[in-house]
Order: structure tokens, then sequence, then C-alpha cells
């Protein structure tokens, strides 16, 4: 089973999409997993323009790259969230946060998510990763006490916003692979079956597997892949580490900067924290999952020139524990 390894391209959005190109292309990756920020893909222009499009492609075919997959975070954070604030105008295009109208954002990042889906068909791409937002997130805590309808409003919520999202993707023959991710609709187990039970379980809806949202929150993420096995639309490879505890370095992270040692768990290179690679790189041999590894980078701590390189050949290593072939297969059966 040979799966393509793509860099993603979050991290990289402030440096121009060529040179994150000719970076990828020297350490040796297979293609790109392309950020709807920075320089990176502009939805807006891709769908007014096709020559853009044909750009992007010819750019990345200059480097001998390829694309399976956009992403588009930040935008689709926007869509169900609650409140929408200063955070959101941070994130979003000038064009989508407009006067910061609350329910004005959420409209415009909803259409901007469908243009998504357009722009990646035209890019001959088949799924476009992202976040949902959530009006419910910050209910966490529980506290003050939150009555059971408003977290059935929340899914209700989320289904009425993306659903006719969802129909366009239909339309066009793409699916979104949602990031499980705290802050989103679906962050953990149970929240990730409410809320694919929400849309009636559509085929256009499926997940982003990211262990690293995971392991800080106690969470199996090989187990997760077993579970959610036909929702697995896509593989973003990025690590966490949970510090030892002491007392003090709580899991909650307690509102400190990243790569600050008091805090509870960070984010690593792929391959120097605690995700269990192995383990689940053979579940999703399992699975027969075939689509792309993508090394998402991210470690305050490390510099990234030296941390991305070093993620793909890690990792490379791990895609290349393969399942046996039927002879094998054959062979053991009979010998057992």
């Amino acid at each position: 089973m040979t799966r393509p390894i793509t860099l993603f391209t979050g991290q990289w959005a402030d440096l121009p999409f060529e040179e994150v190109c000719r970076l990828a292309a020297e350490w040796g990756y297979d293609g790109l997993e392309i950020a709807c920020w920075g320089d990176h893909f502009e939805v807006d222009k891709a769908v007014s323009d096709d020559s853009y499009v044909e750009r992007k492609l010819e750019t990345l075919a200059k480097y001998d790259l390829k694309v399976w997959t956009i992403s588009n975070h930040l935008v689709g954070q926007a869509v169900c969230d609650h409140p929408i604030d200063e955070r959101h105008k941070g994130i979003l295009p000038a064009r989508i946060w407009g006067d910061g109208e609350p329910e004005g954002v959420r409209r415009r990042a909803a259409e901007e998510i469908k243009d998504t889906a357009r722009a990646a068909a035209k890019l001959g791409v088949k799924t476009v990763v992202g976040f949902t937002g959530s009006s419910i997130w910050h209910t966490l805590a529980m506290f003050p006490p939150v009555p059971p309808s408003m977290i059935e409003a929340g899914y209700a919520d989320f289904a009425e916003r993306f659903n006719p999202i969802l129909d366009v993707f239909d339309e066009v023959g793409v699916r979104f692979a949602h990031e499980v991710h705290p802050s989103e609709i679906a962050y953990d187990y149970h929240t990730t079956l409410r809320t694919l039970e929400a849309i009636g379980n559509r085929p256009a809806f499926g997940l982003n597997w990211d262990p690293s949202h995971m392991v800080w929150q106690g969470l199996d993420p090989a187990g997760f892949i077993l579970d959610f096995a036909d929702k697995i639309y896509h593989v973003d490879c990025k690590d966490a580490r949970v510090a030892t505890r002491d007392g003090r370095r709580g899991r909650l992270a307690s509102h400190l900067a990243w790569a600050d040692p008091r805090r509870g768990w960070d984010f690593v290179s792929t391959g120097r924290g605690d995700v269990p690679w192995e383990e689940c790189f053979r579940a999703l041999n399992h699975i027969g999952y075939d689509g792309p590894i993508s090394i998402e980078w991210e470690d305050a701590g490390m510099d990234r020139l030296h941390g991305a390189p070093e993620s793909l050949a890690y990792i490379r290593a791990l895609n290349a524990i393969t399942p046996p072939d039927a002879a094998f297969d054959a062979a053991f059966s009979s010998e057992s």
C-alpha cells in the first residue's frame, strides 16, 4: 500500500506558495495539503478565475508535486462559532469579517466553505479538510449548569448550517473531512458520534484524523481509527506531548503560550511526542486507508526547517509498514 506523503502548508503560510513548494520538493515530499490562506490558495480567486487554478497546478508541476487535499480551517471555524469576536477577526479575510456582525460573519463563512468545495473541484481535489466551529463549546465546563436542551440545540444549529454546505459538496463530488479538535462541534469520541448522527451520517461529511488533539485528552487515537473506519477521509500527522504531572501543569494548559514549560501539554515535531504512531499506522492499514498521509508540522520549540524533513523521514518509515499480501496470509493461515 503506497500512500503519498504531503506537507500541510498551514504553518508555512507566511512564506510564498512557490517557496513552500521548493522546500517540500527539496525534502522529498510527494505533494502538499494546501491551506486556503496566505497566498497558498485563495478561494475567491479560484472560483472566479480559471487561470488562477491553472497557475497553481503549473507551480506544483514545476516542483514535481501533487495535491490531493485543500484545507480551510480558518473560515470553517466561523460557520457555527459562538461567540464571534476579535479572535475571528484575526484569522478571517476582511471580506468574510465585513462589519463583524456575528450572524453576517457566519453566513459569509458558510458561503465561502461552499465555494471551497467548488474551488477544490476545479483543482481536481476530492477532499476539503476543515473546522466547523461550535455554538456550544463554551459550555464545556457545564457550569453555570447547562440544560440538555441547550446541547441539543447546538447540534441542531450545526446541522442547520452544514447541511446546505454539504449539498454543494455533493453537487461537485467533493467530501468534507472535519478535523476532530477542541473548540469544534466534534472534539472527542462521543461528540463525534453525536455530530455524525446530527446530519444523518451523510457520506459528504467525514473526518480528518489528527491524533495530536486526542492524546492530551486521554483518547486512544488508534482505536478512533478502528471505530470510525468508514469515516476516515484524510490523515494529518501531528504530534503532542503530555507533561509529567507535577501538581501544577494541568491538562487544560492554563492559558499559557505554546512552548511554555509550565503547560500541561504541547504540540511537538512529529515522532517526538506521545502519539503511538506504529499502532496507528497498523490501524490505518487494517481499515484499508489508501489516501494521503499529511504531515502537519507544529512545534514552537524547534526550527521548522529542521523538523519538517525529520518528520518526513520518520513517517516514511512508518508508511512502509504494509499489510501482508494475500499469499503470505494464505501461507500463515495454513501453518496455523
